[in-house]
């Protein structure tokens, strides 16, 4: 019986008709969104933070040490070497959470108070939730922090203890033995809630989970980078057991990833028992809408045993991207002496959502920074080491000092620009963007888009969730190193057919998967 179900929850990763299922029926088009138009219930927005009315909370250190490591460095650093035993403190712990997660401000108005955070959220409504499982955490200046599973309250900038105990090993059971997670004294687990982001963006909302998760992960592996503590990401593991460590409702609350952070020689103790926990929590809404769709994607792109989850892991699947038909434009890095040198912490600190841009240009050398940057391998357990990826990208180049104006292919490889047609294109911009001005006015549009087809075809459904994340990350470093160099970034959606269209046939076969404007904020008056 059990190697039957076993068999079964294996055949609903590789059903692929449920990811195909999904993405067709979330796309957008022109038609689409007159015909079935969406009103927002200003009366029914769900709260913006998870709150255990019975838990205490503990506060965490604000006194961040800085890190002197440039934005633009840390953005790319590679991983520290994993041998060396680096343990986090509790202000270590602190200021990972802060600069991933944390209110950097905020602002009050006649409606009430806007919290700004540390990564871009899709409608800033911040629909990820963190969670910290650690071994005991020494306190430089602090008290120590007894091991445990911890939920990250991002409005008390506190943890709230879950459960007490070392529960490392259930993470390495969960993960199939993963390394990274045995010999990490921290593990951040991150999850997405459904209704807090679906209440403005609907089924739409499982997307993106992997676009706000991976620009919280892009700030993550900045800051631990540059406080010399390796990182690894997560995303394949048993999803049951993870939900349940954790106590989460899975029909409104779900794991997406998990970032394995630091290194002991020592293994973590034999695993404990993981009883339920039935803990209050308070209601997001007076009601909550549901979106079938959003729970059958991630049901079938479970995992259900460690073989599973140890199946998953690397061998990117081979791309298909042609070389360039023509010569293409080798992009030219600034020299050190002209590379801003904001501390990652800065950075994060100022980082924004632009809500205008200005069309004047930028340089040549800014954009080949941001797209150097961007495009770093990612530490990852669903990719082969030495800069394998999922996403492509292309670009609508508006106003670019040096390069004509057009439609572009980016060779990762070669860190070049292939001109796919040239032409004026502000007008398609801002029609693809959802027929929005900000792409429209935006020097470059970045617009990743990915091969599902083969994607899904080597890690099954659970790829969907993988691709996503991955353009969500390559988005945060996009942002990390437009406002490092003082200019402005935003996220966006699109007109998903309409995208491929515009750049095929090169990108025939591919889907749109995110969309990032880069350029120079306008000033905008009261």
């Amino acid at each position: 019986m059990r190697r039957l179900l076993q068999e079964y929850f294996l055949s609903q990763n590789l059903n692929l008709d449920a990811a195909w299922q999904y993405h067709s029926g979330t796309k957008h088009s022109y038609l689409g969104l007159r015909t079935q138009p969406h009103t927002l219930d200003w009366e029914n927005k769900p709260l913006l933070f998870k709150i255990y009315p019975t838990l205490e909370v503990t506060r965490l250190p604000r006194d961040f040490r800085e890190t002197a490591m440039p934005a633009l460095n840390a953005i790319a650093a590679p991983q520290p070497e994993a041998r060396v035993e680096a343990v986090p403190d509790v202000e270590t712990l602190a200021q990972l959470l802060f600069f991933s997660a944390g209110v950097t401000r905020s602002q009050k108005h006649e409606q009430g108070e806007t919290f700004f955070r540390a990564a871009a959220c899709t409608g800033a409504l911040y629909e990820i939730e963190l969670y910290a499982v650690c071994a005991d955490l020494k306190g430089t200046h602090s008290p120590a922090l007894p091991a445990g599973v911890y939920h990250f309250g991002a409005a008390e900038f506190g943890l709230r203890r879950l459960r007490p105990g070392d529960f490392r090993q259930v993470l390495v059971e969960a993960t199939g033995g993963e390394p990274a997670v045995a010999h990490a004294p921290i593990t951040i687990i991150c999850t997405g809630t459904y209704w807090r982001n679906a209440w403005k963006y609907r089924s739409r909302t499982y997307r993106h989970f992997g676009w706000d998760n991976g620009t919280i992960l892009a700030n993550l592996l900045a800051t631990s980078a540059a406080l010399q503590l390796p990182a690894t990401i997560v995303t394949n593991f048993v999803d049951a057991k993870l939900n349940t460590l954790l106590g989460l409702d899975a029909k409104r609350e779900v794991a997406f990833s998990g970032v394995a952070v630091g290194f002991q020689q020592t293994p973590p103790a034999e695993a404990q028992e993981v009883s339920p926990l039935e803990l209050p929590v308070v209601a997001y809404s007076q009601e909550e809408v549901d979106y079938p769709a959003m729970s059958r994607m991630h049901q079938a792109s479970s995992l259900h045993s460690a073989a599973e989850v140890i199946a998953a892991r690397g061998k990117t699947p081979v791309r298909e991207f042609p070389p360039p038909k023509h010569d293409a434009k080798i992009l030219s890095l600034p020299d050190d002496a002209h590379v801003p040198q904001d501390t990652i912490e800065k950075v994060i600190s100022r980082r924004g959502s632009t809500r205008q841009f200005s069309r004047d240009p930028i340089t040549q050398p800014q954009l080949a920074l941001m797209l150097d940057r961007a495009t770093r391998g990612i530490p990852a357990d669903f990719l082969d080491p030495f800069g394998s990826h999922l996403n492509d990208l292309y670009l609508i180049i508006n106003n670019v000092v040096g390069l004509t104006a057009g439609a572009y292919a980016y060779h990762w490889e070669g860190k070049a620009l292939e001109l796919l047609k040239p032409g004026d294109f502000r007008d398609k911009a801002g029609y693809l963007g959802l027929e929005q001005q900000l792409p429209a006015d935006a020097a470059v549009d970045v617009f990743l888009l990915a091969d599902l087809k083969r994607i899904l075809e080597r890690y099954g459904n659970r790829g969907y969730r993988a691709t996503q994340l991955e353009a969500g990350i390559i988005g945060g470093r996009l942002y990390l190193a437009a406002y490092a160099q003082r200019l402005g970034a935003t996220g966006l959606t699109f007109y998903d057919d309409d995208v491929i269209s515009f750049f095929s046939p090169h990108a025939r076969g591919k889907s749109a998967i995110f969309l990032v404007a880069l350029g120079r904020s306008a000033i905008r008056r009261r």
